[in-house]
């Protein structure tokens, strides 16, 4: 077999795709360069001809080898189900027993001989002939996850091997107003951007309840928020809530730290607060246009030490039921999917904060001892075990947000009776130095960056410093890790976004080190992940909406409507023709609506240029002809929405109105939300920093510290938001043309 036969046969089994069109139709052929560097990083050599053909033969091999795969997805709807079973060929005295462990702990037993099974096919591998043969599944199994038992029994030998069967359903949960042809509405902010007299420079979970309730009392639906995907207490510069250090567990810096029971009786802490100096700090963090990490971990860090000094030593040292309520989450994480998530991460934790405290470039593990790269090392167990107080900490502080993050949840339900509650966003990823990476980066691939090829807003590609999982480890490893995100996404959720949702079905992989424009796509198990988010959806009761704004994977859009998933329409890129915007009427009906996101620039600021003012400013352009068609482009484009709202009605007509001279204001603000708000899309989001006016996004891709990202706070606190005669006329024209009110409860 030649050079190139085997490495391309080698790179189709393992999903790299040999090409890619770019957004503006342009074909992009995998160099083998590339599919080697892709290939050695899953573990599969290809370096020469031999290495391939080597490693070729064995992985077409391996599903031969072993009588069952790890994970076998079953269609729910498609029952009684087989499960392929390989054999050693012509073995006629071969029996199988088989026991079905179901998730409820029911089991089911039986045995047959092996020729009585249906044959499916047959395969010689390094000189042994094998077959494959179908054993029938017991009629309705029900969904979930049961374990699949097989023996195979020859005489006196006796071979076991065992699978995960996943049952799952098609379709994602949708509730009950989405067939009764109801229309929902919701708000969406960053959290951090929210202003009160309360916080610490921050918004935090206190703030989000505050939020829920009042938006609630306007008659939303759901609360749009950033993900709440923990970060890294011992690193407060790395703030994006997409690039998190984990994804199964929250945020500690939106903690309410007032509203933590310990510090109404630690006197230690309430001086701490009420001393001169820490006001000082205090009222500079909340007065500050602009989010300062640095500050605010310092101010809420550095006091639920103390308010944990004081739990220990109050509580644990003497099993009150406050220990006992902390020991029973613990003991939670303890008896679930993955027993060790928890101690994990904490322990992540501990380390990045003891050996950054001796340097700080030992803030990435990669560049730790090589004895604590291994979660389950002497060194680690040593370092455990010496430093307690550190990992039972980190613990502490997931424990106090997962308590607040459910009573704001739990506030709102009080308020309004919504089926949809709070609306979640799951980022795409986890970066190399994080505790998700430090966990298992057995099954990440830390060679490789997520990212996208160039496109028109950023024409030398991305790299997003995010590590992709091995959809081989994927499957071997019986989509636990995938599971335990969309489990932990979905805990606190009435809707999810899944970013980038293109993803599941292929990624774009950049090697390290190298240019955005060498990497290449790489498909993962569509259809099993599909059906797992769906299998998670029903059983929380959770929405789902797919972020699939862009160039996307032919026949996508059609899997997400076939399985419940909402599409995400942006007002700014739904066009027809000759970049005409769409009407309201042809939106479909399984999507969520919206004006813009993080990261475009909101309604004013589109309309004032604000996004080509920055990047000008910061050279962003690659010559002055791109930064002068993106103005030209951009007056058309004022012209285009008057055009489209006196379509709609929504404008006059006479006398004619300059687009050039029209101002964004409360008028024509509120026309473009009716105009949206009459689609027949199910969901529509409003963003506050739409509501309130303000002129600049919330993230400029392309920057990091060259634009103030993820660090804008509202221009108003959560208590004057819903005062303010603006936002109040334009949630009134929202729910008008949605066909609610505030007295509506709209799961009915």
């Amino acid at each position: 077999m030649g050079d190139t036969n085997a490495l391309d046969r080698l790179a189709e089994i393992a999903g790299i795709e040999p090409r890619y069109h770019d957004i503006w139709g342009g074909e992009h052929v995998i160099t083998p360069e590339t599919k080697r560097n892709i290939l050695n990083a899953l573990g599969l050599p290809a370096d020469d001809e031999s290495a391939a053909a080597s490693t070729l033969m064995d992985l077409e091999a391996r599903g031969w080898r072993r009588p069952l795969e790890p994970a076998t997805l079953i269609r729910a709807e498609q029952q009684p189900a087989t499960v392929g079973i390989a054999l050693p060929a012509g073995r006629r005295a071969l029996k199988i027993a088989w026991r079905l462990v179901r998730e409820d702990g029911d089991e089911v037993t039986g045995e047959t001989a092996a020729d009585r099974l249906a044959q499916l096919e047959t395969r010689t591998v390094g000189g042994m002939a094998f077959e494959r043969r179908a054993l029938v599944l017991p009629a309705s199994l029900p969904e979930g996850y049961h374990r699949l038992v097989v023996t195979l029994l020859d005489g006196d030998d006796r071979r076991t091997a065992e699978t995960r069967l996943i049952v799952a359903p098609l379709r994602c949960w949708l509730p009950p107003s989405y067939e009764n042809g109801k229309r929902l509405w919701g708000l969406a902010c960053q959290l951090y951007s929210l202003r009160s007299p309360r916080n610490w420079g921050i918004g935090n979970y206190g703030d989000l309840a505050a939020l829920a309730a009042a938006a609630a009392e306007q008659g939303a639906d759901l609360l749009g928020i950033n993900p709440l995907h923990a970060l890294y207490t011992a690193d407060p510069g790395r703030f994006s809530p997409y690039s998190p250090s984990s994804r199964e567990f929250l945020n500690v810096l939106y903690i309410d730290v007032e509203a933590v029971p310990d510090f109404a009786d630690c006197q230690e802490a309430q001086d701490l607060v009420a001393s001169p100096a820490f006001q000082e700090r205090l009222q500079a963090a909340r007065d500050a246009e602009l989010v300062d990490y640095d500050i605010v971990h310092r101010l809420v860090i550095d006091t639920l030490r103390i308010l944990f000094a004081h739990f220990r030593d109050r509580h644990l040292a003497r099993g009150t039921d406050r220990a006992r309520a902390f020991e029973a989450f613990r003991d939670g994480y303890r008896q679930g999917t993955d027993p060790t998530a928890l101690e994990r991460f904490a322990t992540f934790l501990a380390l990045q904060e003891w050996f950054a405290e001796q340097d700080a470039a030992l803030l990435d593990w990669e560049k730790w001892p090589g004895a604590y790269h291994d979660p389950e090392s002497e060194a680690v167990a040593a370092f455990t075990a010496a430093h307690a107080d550190r990992v039972d900490f980190q613990v502490y502080l997931q424990w106090l947000a997962d308590q607040q993050i459910a009573a704001a949840m739990e506030q709102a339900d009080r308020a309004r009776n919504g089926q949809v509650r709070l609306y979640l966003d799951r980022a795409v990823g986890v970066g190399w130095d994080s505790a998700a990476a430090w966990s298992d980066h057995q099954s990440r691939i830390m060679s490789m960056s997520i990212g996208a090829p160039p496109d028109p807003f950023n024409q030398l590609g991305q790299k997003w410093g995010l590590s992709p999982y091995s959809p081989l480890s994927l499957a071997e490893n019986g989509y636990s890790p995938y599971i335990a995100v969309l489990r932990a996404s979905m805990r606190h959720a009435g809707a999810l976004r899944i970013d980038h949702i293109a993803g599941l079905r292929r990624l774009y992989w950049v090697p390290r080190g190298e240019s955005a424009a060498q990497g290449a796509y790489v498909r993962n198990p569509f259809e099993a992940m599909m059906r797992i988010l769906a299998l998670e959806s029903q059983r929380l009761r959770c929405l789902v909406i797919g972020e699939d704004l862009g160039t996307v994977p032919e026949g996508l859009r059609e899997a997400m409507e076939a399985a419940g998933v909402l599409s995400y329409k942006v007002f700014q890129f739904e066009r027809v023709g000759e970049g005409l915007f769409r009407e309201p009427g042809s939106y479909p009906r399984s999507s969520l609506v919206t004006a813009g996101t993080h990261d475009l620039p909101t309604i004013k600021g589109f309309w004032i240029g604000r996004d080509m003012d920055w990047r000008k400013d910061l050279d962003l352009y690659p010559d002055k002809a791109a930064a002068a068609h993106d103005e030209k482009s951009r007056a058309a484009d004022r012209r285009r929405v008057l055009d489209a709202l006196i379509h709609a009605g929504l404008w006059p007509a006479e006398p004619y109105t300059d687009a050039e001279q029209q101002p964004m204001n409360e008028a024509l603000s509120i026309a473009i939300h009716r105009y949206l708000a009459r689609t027949p899309s199910f969901l529509m989001m409003v963003s506050l920093d739409d509501a309130l006016g303000a002129p600049e996004q919330m993230n400029l891709p392309g920057t990091i510290f060259e634009h103030p990202n993820w660090r804008r706070k509202l221009p108003l606190g959560v208590a004057e938001i819903f005062r303010d005669p603006t936002v109040l006329a334009l949630l009134a024209a929202v729910r008008q043309e949605r066909g609610g009110s505030r007295a509506d409860r709209p799961g009915s």
